[in-house]
This record gives C-alpha cells, sequence and structure tokens, in this order.
C-alpha cells in the first residue's frame, strides 16, 4: 500500500517535468495543425491521471517482483537505450532487428523464433515506413 504510494508519487513528478518539457519544445511556423507538442502531452495527462488513481486507490497488496525480475527488467532496459544510441550509427533495420530479437526472446520465444521475428519486425517496419509512407528511417553503414 505505501509501495503505491511512493510509485504514484514518483511517476506525478515525471510526468509534471514531462508535461514542462513539453513546453520547452520549439514549435515551426510550418507544421500540421496538432504540433509537435500534442503526442508527448497526451501520454504525460495519462501519466499523471494514472498516478493520482493509484495514489488514491493503492493495491491492499502489492506484490513486487524478485531480484531476477528486477535484473531482467534492467537489462531490457538496457537494451532500449543501447538501441536508441547505435540507432543512428547501426541503422534501423540492424538495431531494430537486435532490439526486437531481445524482446521476443524475453516474451518467451525460442532464438529461432526470435531471430526471424526481430528479421521480420525490423524489415516490414521499414519497409512500410520507408516507401509505403514514404518516411525516411535511419540508414546504416550498408544504407538501410
Amino acid at each position: 500500500m505505501k509501495s503505491d504510494r511512493i510509485f504514484a508519487a514518483i511517476v506525478l513528478a515525471a510526468s509534471l517535468g514531462m508535461m514542462w518539457a513539453t513546453t520547452q519544445i520549439e514549435e515551426s511556423f510550418i507544421q500540421d495543425p496538432l504540433g509537435p507538442k500534442s503526442f508527448p502531452m497526451l501520454i504525460a495527462a495519462l501519466m499523471a491521471v494514472s498516478a493520482v488513481v493509484m495514489f488514491l486507490k493503492p493495491d491492499a497488496d502489492p506484490h513486487w517482483p524478485g531480484v531476477y525480475k528486477l535484473l531482467e527488467l534492467l537489462a531490457t532496459t538496457g537494451v532500449l537505450i543501447a538501441y536508441a544510441q547505435l540507432l543512428p550509427i547501426a541503422g534501423f533495420v540492424l538495431a531494430t532487428t537486435c532490439a526486437s530479437a531481445f524482446l521476443t526472446w524475453r516474451l518467451g520465444g525460442t532464438a529461432r523464433q526470435s531471430a526471424i521475428g526481430g528479421v521480420s519486425t525490423a524489415v516490414g517496419i521499414f519497409l512500410l515506413f520507408q516507401y509505403a509512407l514514404g518516411v525516411n528511417m535511419a540508414k546504416g553503414p550498408w544504407g538501410f
């Protein structure tokens, strides 16, 4: 009960910080009607509402994961941070293949399923965004 309220306070503080950071985004005079601030502000607002609900109605007996699960969450966070850092260097396809293969494996896939899922996800998203939607994707040293 107490841990839920502590977590809710942390999430609320993070959402308020995100809202403030969103107001600092500079807008171009040529942009879509919603602008670049709408999506981060929506996410921050949802985080704030969720935090307030969790604070007001905490779980009676929350179950926190064991050490193994916490290490697994830290490893996943590390992979996602590495993905963001490697994306402009390695390119979208290679970085996304590695990250999505790891996530598929952590969700219970075999090594073969993870490899196939990683490649399929990366190539599929790349083709969809690059060619169907015309969005420029990060190209690595091999041009994709």
